[in-house]
Parts: structure tokens; C-alpha cells; sequence
């Protein structure tokens, strides 16, 4: 398991770049079908990752928490699925039923997405105010796969409540951790 930490590159106040993946029910789902929400929670995952696999079921629970008070949130997977099968849509589809998660689960099969968020790694976050601006980069919480610290989703819950009070929301971000994306050959990014 290489440890990778998120770039934190896309800096404060930026757009959120615009994107329209397929989900694991053949629909197409973009940006602006969260509109009417008061926060945009992205998200880069996948199946196989075990830092993903750790912290699965607060994904799970944060969809269920925020998503009825107004939040928008989508999953992303960008991995290569050619030389990561366990990743495909397929799969993507039977992870999101076991886990139950309530928000949709996209597939970035060109990995252009990823690329225009200057996602890294699985778990990789990203929050946007209602003007979809960026607010908070960075990791769920401190918790890793072997560590003895729980699964709370502190760090990120912390910067929904903040920006859903009304509040500012932390400048001071750590950056998450997790297996890196998986690029085509020829795909990854320059650093």
C-alpha cells in the first residue's frame, strides 16, 4: 500500500470544474444537477483501495447525514480499470449497493475529471460553497487503515457544519491520504 498524500493544488476559492460522468445506473449526472444544493462535497474513491475500504462506511454515513440538509455530493472513480478490474462499473455498482451509498457513484473513464481537480489519491475530497467556490480541501479525518484513531469523518464534517452555519470554514487543511489514482500509462500528470 503506497501512501499518497492529495495534492492540495487546487487552491482556495476556486471553481469547481465541471464534469458529466455516467453512474452505476446509466444515468448522466454533472455539476449542475446539484444547482439548487447549498454545498458540493466531490469525491475520488474506488473499490480495491484500502484506505477507501477504511473509511467506507462514514462515506456512507456522511451521504446519509448531509445530504437532506442540502448538500449535493457525487463519488468519482478515475482509476484505470483495464489494469484495475476490481474498479470497474460493474463492481462500482455492487460497491455502492453493499455500502449503501444514497449519492451517485460516477465513473471518470478518461480521467479528465481527476485531472482538472488535481485529485491524487483515494479518499481525495473536495467541498464547494453554494457559489461553487472551494472551500475545504483535504483529508477525512486522521484515521488510517492500522492506526488505532476511529473513523469519525472529524476534518471534513467539521467544514460542512462550518459552511452550513454560516461559518468560515478552517483555512488550516491537512491533506488527505491514500492510495494513488490509478492513471492510464501515458495519462498521469506532470508534477
Amino acid at each position: 500500500m503506497a501512501l499518497t498524500p492529495s495534492t492540495m493544488a487546487m487552491e482556495l476559492g476556486s471553481g469547481a470544474p465541471p464534469f458529466r460522468l455516467p453512474d452505476t445506473d446509466g444515468n448522466t449526472v454533472g455539476i449542475d444537477d446539484f444547482a439548487d444544493r447549498k454545498a458540493l462535497l466531490v469525491m475520488f474513491i474506488c473499490n480495491h483501495c484500502p484506505y477507501v475500504k477504511h473509511v467506507a462506511d462514514e462515506l456512507a454515513r456522511l451521504g446519509r447525514d448531509y445530504e437532506g440538509r442540502g448538500v449535493g455530493i457525487v463519488a468519482i472513480n478515475s482509476n484505470d480499470v483495464a489494469n484495475y478490474p476490481d474498479d470497474s462499473p460493474e463492481k462500482m455498482k455492487q460497491e455502492k449497493a453493499e455500502r449503501g451509498y444514497s449519492f451517485p457513484y460516477l465513473f471518470d473513464e478518461t480521467q479528465e475529471v481527476a485531472r482538472a481537480y488535481h485529485a491524487a489519491c483515494t479518499p481525495d475530497f473536495f467541498l464547494f460553497d453554494a457559489d461553487r467556490k472551494l472551500v475545504y480541501r483535504g483529508q477525512l479525518d486522521d484515521s488510517r487503515p492500522g492506526s488505532e484513531v476511529a473513523v469519525t469523518g472529524r476534518d471534513l464534517r467539521a467544514a460542512l457544519d462550518a459552511l452550513l452555519e454560516g461559518r468560515d470554514v478552517p483555512r488550516e487543511q491537512k491533506p488527505s491520504m491514500g492510495c494513488n489514482i490509478k492513471w492510464k500509462p501515458g495519462n498521469e500528470p506532470s508534477s
